[in-house]
């Protein structure tokens, strides 16, 4: 018996030698590989574990509760959805890191990754700097200025404590009646190729010797990007919004494609899926394009998310047959899914159909370590818990108002400067004895700044967030002396009785983001087109236009003197009165074809029946003006 006494103590001992040795989890060492930390985390997790991961999930139904029990791997902001109206900083961050501590508390401590809408600027955010919509950095044909806004949001998101931005888009719009047309670059690939560079601005200079197609982020001042819609989104029937791109593999390839590769290489992180269909096959179902072309043939290694309610649309009506937009959704390849208000449906429904073996393992296994290679890339792990270190970038940098100025400022497309080129009207002499300013957008930082500000469709009026309407910039601007008579609507009797210098007149569309701005027929909404025959019919006038895209212009030309495409210019106008005044040349060039008639549409740069009323690239420039 005595013999037997030590092997049962060290039958004892061992337990708790394992026991010591099991603290130490290779998962979370950031010294091990990269690899070797996904593959020893994926070994101890549960399948309800990985399909937690899978799931995005609504800021407003998330909790800390929720987070433990369905051990959620992301949530989002929707459009306009903050945790209080004109929310702090740090009420962000608190409410992040809220959610954070019911993930980290689960039995593995996975962290979930907050992401939100930050498309020109960290726009849902009160006070935060808005940049000019993508359209308008576009005309500036400067993709180090657009790399510089990506930092600077990517300083201003950090600053809330969010990690992961859906931006940026990297459509094609071919059709300007479609109400997302504001958020692509340009018409032409190459434009949109170009300004990739957000990309490393928003995530980090790629290190050299990286591995094409792996996911990079650089560190806590920076945010995991995302490029979207894939693919064909700009490309759609009549411009129709989540419609259907006809279109062939060439015209895929070389159209809405390029900018994907340019993402690819540049290492973006993630890859949100198009509503709309290619050739009458809905993108959430495209296995080919999905797995086969953007995982296999592009070798992208980070994780591919669907969009609002994606996979719901598959069917009509929506959400009619949840149990066939989940499988086909996942077997496209289709990672991280947003079930935004739904999210015990899909997990129940996922993890159901994964035990009855109708969606493999493997391919549930793909999605997790994809998700799983993004988050330790950006150190998640280590630091999964915002600080409030940055809270002071939020929009009170002035670097960051400065550089959205800059960014205004060469956005602007000067179509029209005077009857002939020898009698210019810009830039305006600042010392005039009594100008006038009219129009419905000349004192509206909301319509300025255009949707997907502080509300997904956008807010007109002053008191949204901060900044500088035009006006206000126009009054900065001119010399003290000059009186600026400011009247939305004049009619013709007072602007002619009221002997003005000159005018100028600011109008353009309505707040529109998505489907609620497709348009048939692209008109400017009234007062508008009467304030331009008011003024301009009676006075030396320069328009200037807000808009997400060219809109009917063609009968007013004739009135106005001088005709400048502002786009939508966000929350820093100063930048517009820098170029009318002079401080500034104007220097922008089209970045989209501008109609005559919308019969004319689709009607882009290289098309066979080209006759635009202003061309591709077009763009008169000006000198700054010497000072007297």
């Amino acid at each position: 018996m005595a013999s037997r006494i030590p092997i049962l103590l060290m039958g004892m001992l061992l337990p708790l030698c394992f026991m010591a040795e099991a603290e130490y989890m290779k998962y979370k060492d950031s010294k091990q590989p990269l690899n070797v930390r996904i593959k020893d985390l994926m070994s101890r997790m549960t399948l309800e574990e990985k399909v937690g991961q899978m799931t995005q999930i609504e800021r407003t139904i998330a909790s800390a509760e929720v987070m433990k029990k369905y051990f959620i791997g992301s949530i989002l902001s929707g459009g306009g959805s903050v945790p209080a109206p004109k929310a702090s900083a740090e009420a962000w961050i608190d409410m992040v890191n809220d959610f954070q501590n019911g993930s980290l508390s689960t039995r593995l401590g996975i962290p979930m990754i907050y992401g939100i809408d930050a498309v020109h600027g960290h726009n849902n955010v009160y006070k935060a700097t808005i940049f000019p919509h993508n359209v308008g950095l576009g005309a500036t044909r400067d993709p180090e200025l657009v790399k510089r806004i990506g930092a600077a949001t990517a300083l201003e998101v950090r600053a809330t404590g969010i990690p992961y931005v859906f931006a940026p888009s990297i459509a094609v719009c071919r059709d300007p009646r479609w109400g997302r047309c504001y958020e692509s670059y340009s018409e032409d690939h190459k434009i949109v190729q170009a300004m990739t560079e957000i990309v490393p601005g928003l995530q980090g200079d790629l290190p050299a010797g990286s591995r094409e197609g792996v996911p990079f982020v650089s560190g806590k001042t920076k945010v995991a990007a995302c490029a979207k819609h894939y693919v064909g989104d700009g490309g759609t029937t009549e411009g129709i919004n989540e419609n259907n791109t006809v279109i062939d593999r060439h015209g895929l390839l070389s159209i809405h494609m390029p900018a994907y590769y340019n993402s690819i290489i540049k290492g973006v992180s993630t890859v949100m899926v198009s509503y709309s269909s290619l050739n009458g096959l809905k993108m959430h179902a495209n296995r080919d394009l999905v797995t086969g072309f953007l995982k296999n043939s592009l070798r992208f290694r980070g994780f591919v998310i669907s969009d609002w309610m994606g996979i719901d649309k598959l069917t009509t009506p929506i959400h009619a047959n949840y149990s066939y937009s989940i499988e086909a959704g996942i077997k496209a390849g289709i990672d991280m899914i947003m079930a935004p208000m739904n999210y015990t449906e899909f997990i129940d429904g996922l993890t159901s159909q994964v035990k009855n073996n109708i969606i493999p393992m493997s391919r549930i296994d793909d999605a997790v370590k994809r998700i799983l290679r993004v988050k330790f890339v950006m150190g998640l792990f280590e630091n999964p818990l915002a600080d409030k270190s940055l809270v002071d970038q939020l929009g009170s940098q002035q670097e960051h108002r400065e550089l959205a100025k800059e960014a205004v400022r060469k956005s602007l497309v000067l179509l029209k400067n005077g009857e002939s080129a020898d009698e210019p009207l810009l830039p305006l002499p600042k010392k005039s004895s009594k100008i006038l300013v009219a129009g419905s957008h000349a004192d509206n930082l909301g319509y300025q700044c255009g949707g997907w500000t502080i509300e997904w469709q956008g807010l007109s009026g002053n008191n949204l967030t901060t900044g500088t309407t035009i006006l206000t910039a126009i009054k900065n601007t001119v010399d003290p002396l000059t009186e600026v008579v400011y009247e939305e609507n004049p009619d013709s009797n007072y602007v002619k009785s009221n002997n003005f210098s000159y005018a100028i007149v600011v109008v353009g569309e309505h707040l529109y983001a998505e489907t609620f701005g497709d348009s048939l027929n692209l008109t400017i909404p009234e007062p508008g087109p009467s304030t331009i025959y008011n003024v301009c019919g009676a006075v030396k006038c320069v328009v200037v236009l807000i808009s997400g895209r060219p809109v009917v212009m063609q009968p007013y030309i004739p009135l106005m003197d001088a005709l400048v495409a502002a786009w939508l210019p966000g929350s820093e106008g100063q930048g517009v009165a820098d170029v009318l005044f002079g401080d500034y040349g104007f220097t922008g060039k089209l970045p989209r074809t501008w109609f005559r008639t919308v019969d004319q549409l689709p009607m882009n740069v290289g098309d066979p029946h080209y006759d635009p009323l202003f061309p591709f690239e077009f763009g008169l420039t000006t000198k700054p003006a010497q000072e007297s």
